[in-house]
């Protein structure tokens, strides 16, 4: 259950803050971090932007080389090979510069994003040895989870992932428990099958008729393996309708988890964090609660207000009351 527990947490726990990974104190490294980290600055969108421009591409790349008819044609190979290497190079010096740019580098290179920058690099340096481990880089995809913290349109798109992954979590026992109950029933029902056709009808072993009940119980039903006595097409029958039920109750309990998530949205405020983009805090929220930056909430001092005017503000307004207490009285 810890795996539908993580879901919701990888982008919270991981996201690679200022306070997590330690802001440099060479002027020359700050630049580098404001550009490729601070994707609320103009100089680090226009990076972000540019950077998923090229992950596409990078995508495209790798799919044109795998049809034969383009990869056939040396011209287009050693093009489509040139530029991936040319995406290769210039992913590799954007991971050493978020290494260099932070105080604490470990921290970003085991954290989830670090992981799968590096893993987007390494497959076209494995095809130097192994030329099929270029196909790998189909991982690069992963890094367009970077795109919901870059265009705003996409935020909405990562809170309702957000949403999902704890309706996962929340509903993640259930579900558990209810598979453990199909894999016995699938488990018996292979057994029996196995021992009411046997092998002269395709079913083998035991296995066989596992893998069986398995493809007909998820409605998948390949047909290489199919009953052929009477009693069996019954008894194949009888795993068909049960099917139905197997698919219907997980969709059931995570459909009552988001509803009852959606639920609670309203109780929600709007108020985004400047650093990291997220919306909808709690009512009594005063930091975010994915990077830890401090909301600006409605009806709150602007940063530009100096701290000695933010501290008049609340005497002016007392002062104010007061004599408007005396107005009344007289």
């Amino acid at each position: 259950m810890r795996l539908f527990a993580s879901i919701s947490e990888f982008f919270r726990d991981n996201y690679p803050s200022a306070d997590r990974l330690g802001v440099p104190v060479a002027r020359w490294r700050q630049s580098i971090y404001r550009t490729v980290f601070e994707s609320n600055t103009e100089m680090g969108k226009r990076f972000e932007r540019r950077l998923t421009l090229a992950i596409v591409l990078s995508l495209c790349v790798v799919i044109a080389h795998s049809i034969p008819a383009i990869a056939q044609d040396w011209r287009m190979y050693y093009l489509l090979r040139g530029l991936e290497w040319l995406f290769t190079i210039g992913f590799t010096v954007e991971y050493a510069l978020r290494l260099i740019s932070v105080r604490r580098p470990w921290r970003y290179a085991l954290s989830f994003y670090g992981l799968v920058d590096l893993l987007s690099i390494v497959p076209t340096y494995l095809a130097i040895f192994y030329p099929e481990a270029h196909f790998l880089a189909a991982v690069r995809a992963l890094r367009l989870v970077r795109t919901f913290h870059i265009f705003p349109i996409f935020r909405n798109f990562l809170n309702e992932y957000l949403m999902l992954g704890q309706a996962l979590r929340a509903s993640g026992r259930k579900i558990f428990v209810f598979l453990s109950v199909v894999a016995l029933i699938v488990f018996v029902m292979g057994a029996l099958i196995f021992v009411i056709e046997g092998p002269e009808h395709g079913f083998t072993s035991v296995p066989m008729g596992i893998y069986w009940a398995i493809s007909t119980v998820t409605t998948v039903g390949y047909g290489d393996v199919t009953p052929s006595t009477p009693l069996g097409r019954i008894f194949a029958s009888i795993m068909m309708l049960l099917g139905w039920g197997v698919l219907a109750v997980p969709t059931g309990i995570v459909g009552a988890e988001l509803s009852r998530n959606v639920g609670t949205k309203a109780s929600l405020k709007g108020v985004d964090c400047e650093a990291c983009g997220l919306e909808r805090h709690e009512d009594d929220s005063r930091y975010c609660r994915r990077c830890g930056t401090r909301l600006v909430l409605p009806g709150s001092a602007p940063r530009f207000m100096g701290a000695a005017a933010a501290a008049a503000r609340p005497k002016d307004d007392a002062a104010a009351s007061g004599v408007d207490r005396a107005e009344a009285q007289a």
